[in-house]
């Protein structure tokens, strides 16, 4: 069997001609296919009803009659035969979709038809398996099994593995690979003393200490929050703000307590639903908490709903499965053998979370301030919401069972609009509606002991097909005697359809906000005592609809129903001694709860399953048959099914079985070290994504990271940052770098760009000015002034003060709609979508940022001053300027050049006093500065 392939058939298999190079599928015919044929032959389009994503497919008979392959047979086979054609009107690919296949490859298909046509599955869609490497060059050279694999292609290419680094370039790279810090000259001083003595402990001792250091989990939780599309915002033209910062804090913990990535995979995707679930399990559910909501008024709540949770789909894959997913919402992949339902069987998982496009973002839960009270607010939410269940289930089960009459309504008074009274008994209203609206009905007054509210959809058909909600701030009624006296009919308690639902009867009678309608609700309201009604009395009830309770601007009722009940059961609910006990309990809770100062971060959370349809080409409006939950056929393993939960899918995603997401993990782990992943398209592992480089090094990796490392992330990067691979200088010849310009090849070291945040927190760092402090909500660091400008608020960018103004660029604030200038020149995402790497930039803005930014400006004083308080020497106060900033020494022509580059500056500043004074005190001073700045702007001080 060939590597990383599973031979899926091999019928009618002619032998191939005696010595004839066998032809693999994947290796050869896959490309031929996904380039020239899969487009109109494919997933999407089946032209002819040919298809080459599917095995079954390419053998049947197509339109024609005939099957394009007939395995032994390539004269026999209809493809080879359009290949071949010389008439316009048969030959493939036809003259306008491009030219006819060269030679070379249509004699690679005949001899592979001719060998049995042997199907392969793609690489990536099957478990990885463990090669063994033997015969290397050098049997002392590797460090890890890792280098074996590394070593074994240099071989092939007939190339030599590079030198180790030197000591300090090392250091640079792996204390910014793991910390996203560069190494002070302490440290450096005490490395370079140790490695003379004990090269194998002086690197493990430096690599154990930068694992162990609290700024690992800030450096790798940066990289976490891109694919968690983690924002400070909203979101979309109104994006106003939104704490959920907590997360983040939440991702860093997690890496630094080194959580095995199979425990961080399922409590960020399903940690609600866990048994016993602890406080952090649900705040790491935020992760899909992290889509975006429009605020803007006049939206559909629903369309954005919708829009949210296929997010949560898309994101999902591209995090976990480096599958592209998101074209399946609108027809079967064009590559990949996914078809277009499965990926609302996907979807279906997280279809039932009870959240909705509205900003009060709920469901939410209390992180308390107090981190020694986080567990205790989670289980007062917890037990609150058991107690909610407990007081509404006898109201729920009794409204099913008693009569039910309707409000005789005859008088109709709303503030706005007109209500009807329809054939149906329900009432409509009609007209402009605006925030603030109140519907107002009377009708003669009957004895209850509950009534009830029924809120209807504009249409029927919403009962299947989920539309925009409702909102109600207050009901009220009220008994009118025959004077016309007005008296309210205080409520003692309200049930509702949905115990989830935060609905509080108060002594005035007004209930709190009715949440989102799906579909037909109900609320039932029960009096303190029954309402004896008297001959010539009216009843009024109102509906006030301005968002006063719930701080959201609903969608007004458009169709309801008033009803009433008289049933004594009533009573009887409310008598129960039991149930008095259980009020006692939650008002306690309640209390505890209120008094525990937090911040109130949105999470998942399940509700009753909501049907979910296959849509039309991926319109919403337009749906077709009702689909259960599950994942799709392709990866489907001996735990998958039908009907599966979200905790099942999460655990699906991180079992060891599943063939990707090992994969896809230390690919990404291994992107962050080297520039690149063994697979360049970190976001893409199917077919027309790039095939790994060292495919048996990635299996490798894989197995060793479930099975070895039992998912420890800290371990993995161990074995890779101690590898003689990772250890090889960056230096390479002319020819190599000819060769091998993107060093895909391994054959030397790795030499990249800081990230965004890191040229940020390397200037600071070595200014001495960056602050250690961790956690809390986002920082307002310097930046140009008029970049953040809010159309729908006064907020500007308020500048933080102290400490938290050279914070570490993980805290900074991120807007959507305006991002962090300094990061987003430097290739950040905006995070409005899953980001799966940073394609990595060089344009003259970077340099702009870098030398006239407000924050790089402070860094490069802060690292003046602290060059000036090193000697009073000014070659030795730039020698330990780059020392700082490259932990490099400067080499005699460097210091020559910043020496001379000081004098002419300073001569400068002296005719030129305003601009001397706005970097220093004197004009030597504000030189220093600007040499400073020509420091931290090297190419040695920007990358590791």
């Amino acid at each position: 069997m060939p590597r990383f392939s599973v031979v899926l058939f091999s019928l009618l298999v002619a032998l191939p001609v005696s010595g004839e190079e066998r032809v693999e599928f994947n290796r050869d015919i896959r490309p031929i296919l996904t380039k020239h044929c899969t487009a109109c032959h494919g997933g999407v389009k089946e032209a002819g009803e040919v298809s080459f994503i599917y095995r079954e497919k390419a053998l049947a008979p197509a339109e024609s009659g005939k099957p394009p392959i007939v395995p032994g047979k390539p004269s026999a086979s209809e493809m080879v035969h359009r290949l071949r054609s010389t008439d316009p009107d048969e030959v493939m690919p036809k003259p306008k979709h491009g030219p006819p296949l060269p030679e070379k490859e249509i004699a690679l298909v005949e001899r592979w038809i001719a060998q049995g046509a042997e199907w392969e599955e793609h690489w990536a869609f099957v478990p990885p398996r463990e090669v063994e490497v033997k015969g290397i060059s050098d049997e002392k050279w590797p460090s890890v099994p890792l280098d074996r694999f590394v070593l074994e292609r240099l071989d092939e290419e007939k190339l030599p593995h590079s030198p180790e680094a030197e000591p300090a370039e090392w250091l640079r790279r792996v204390s910014f690979d793991l910390t996203g810090l560069p190494p002070s000259p302490e440290e450096l001083a005490i490395y370079q003393e140790a490695v003379g003595k004990d090269p194998v402990a002086a690197r493990d001792g430096v690599v154990d200490r930068l694992l162990a250091s609290p700024h690992f989990g800030e450096r790798w939780a940066a990289v976490w929050l891109d694919l968690a599309r983690y924002s400070d915002t909203y979101g979309f033209e109104k994006d106003p703000h939104r704490d959920i910062w907590p997360y983040r804090d939440w991702v860093i913990r997690a890496f630094n307590a080194d959580l095995p990535y199979d425990e961080f995979t399922i409590d960020q995707l399903a940690g609600d639903l866990l048994p016993n679930a602890t406080a952090d399990q649900r705040l790491a559910t935020a992760f899909h908490r992290n889509t975006q909501t429009n605020t803007e008024g006049g939206t559909d709540d629903e369309e954005f709903r919708v829009a949210a949770v296929i997010d949560r789909a898309t994101t999902t894959w591209t995090t976990w499965q480096a599958t592209t997913f998101g074209c399946v919402q609108c027809h079967s992949h064009p590559y990949d053998p996914i078809e277009h339902d499965e990926f609302y069987k996907f979807l279906a998982f997280f279809n039932s979370t009870e959240d909705h496009d509205l900003e009060n973002d709920f469901p939410r839960m209390k992180v308390a301030a107090d981190a020694d009270r986080s567990k205790e607010a989670s289980e007062l939410e917890i037990h609150l919401g058991i107690l909610r269940e407990q007081l509404n289930a006898p109201g729920h089960a009794l409204a099913d069972s008693v009569e039910w009459k309707a409000f005789a309504a005859d008088t109709f008074s709303p503030t706005h609009g007109k209500l009807v009274l329809s054939g149906d008994g329900t009432i409509r209203s009609e007209g402009t509606l605006p925030v603030g609206n109140v519907h107002k009905l009377s009708g003669p007054a009957e004895p209850f002991t509950a009534l009830r509210l029924r809120i209807l959809p504009e249409s029927d058909d919403a009962k299947t097909w989920p539309e925009r909600g409702s909102l109600v701030s207050k009901f009220e009624v009220t008994r009118i005697d025959t004077a016309g006296a007005a008296t309210p009919v205080a409520m003692k308690e309200v049930f509702v359809d949905r115990a989830g639902d935060s609905v509080e009867a108060t002594a005035q009678g007004g209930v709190g906000g009715f949440p989102k309608l799906e579909g037909p609700r109900w609320f039932v309201f029960v009096p303190k005592k029954p309402f004896e009604a008297v001959a010539g009395e009216r009843l009024e009830i109102s509906m006030k609809q301005d968002g006063s309770t719930t701080g959201e601007q609903g969608t007004p009722v458009r169709r309801f129903a008033l009803e009433l009940s008289n049933s004594p059961e009533w009573g009887r609910v409310l008598a129960d001694p039991q149930r008095g006990e259980i009020w006692k309990s939650r008002d306690e809770m309640a209390e505890r709860y209120k008094e525990i100062k937090g911040t109130m971060v949105p999470v998942m959370a399940e509700r009753p399953a909501r049907e979910t349809r296959v849509f039309a080409r991926g319109n919403r409006l337009m749906k077709e048959q009702a689909v259960s939950s599950g994942v799709p056929k392709l990866l489907a393993d001996s735990h998958s099914k039908d009907g599966m939960s979200r905790l099942d899918m999460a655990r699906w995603i991180a079992s060891a079985e599943n063939p990707l997401t090992a994969r896809v993990m230390v690919n990404r782990l291994w992107g962050e070290l080297f520039g690149s992943g063994l697979v360049l398209t970190a976001e893409d592992f199917g077919t027309s994504g790039t095939p790994p480089s060292h495919p048996e090094l990635l299996d490798h990796l894989a197995l060793r990271f479930s099975k070895e490392h039992a998912w420890s992330i800290k371990a993995m990067l161990r074995e890779m940052v101690l590898s003689s691979t990772y250890r090889q200088t960056h230096r390479a010849s002319k020819a190599l770098v000819e060769k091998d310009p993107a060093n895909r090849l391994l054959a030397r070291g790795p030499r990249n760009r800081l990230s965004a945040e890191m040229v940020r927190d390397q200037a600071l760092a070595a200014a001495g000015m960056l602050s250690p402090k961790m956690f809390g909500p986002p920082v307002f660091p310097p930046q140009p002034a008029g970049v953040w400008n809010s159309v729908y608020s006064s907020r500007k960018w308020e500048e933080s003060k102290g400490e938290d103004r050279y914070r570490r660029g993980v805290y900074t604030y991120s807007k959507r709609t305006s991002g962090f200038p300094g990061f987003l020149t430097f290739d950040a995402p905006s995070r409005d979508l899953c980001s799966a790497r940073r394609l990595v930039s060089n344009t003259p803005l970077q340099a702009l940022v870098t030398m006239n930014d407000p924050a790089h400006i402070e860094a490069a004083q802060g690292l003046a001053k602290r060059m000036a308080a090193h000697s009073p020497n000014l070659p030795e106060q730039l020698a330990f300027g780059v020392l700082l900033a490259t932990q490099q020494a400067a080499s005699p022509e460097m210091k020559n050049e910043l020496v001379s580059l000081h004098g002419a500056s300073a001569a400068d500043y002296q005719n030129t006093p305003e601009e001397s004074a706005k970097l220093g005190e004197t004009p030597q001073a504000a030189a220093l500065v600007l040499v400073a700045n020509t420091i931290l702007n090297l190419d040695s001080a920007l990358t590791r």
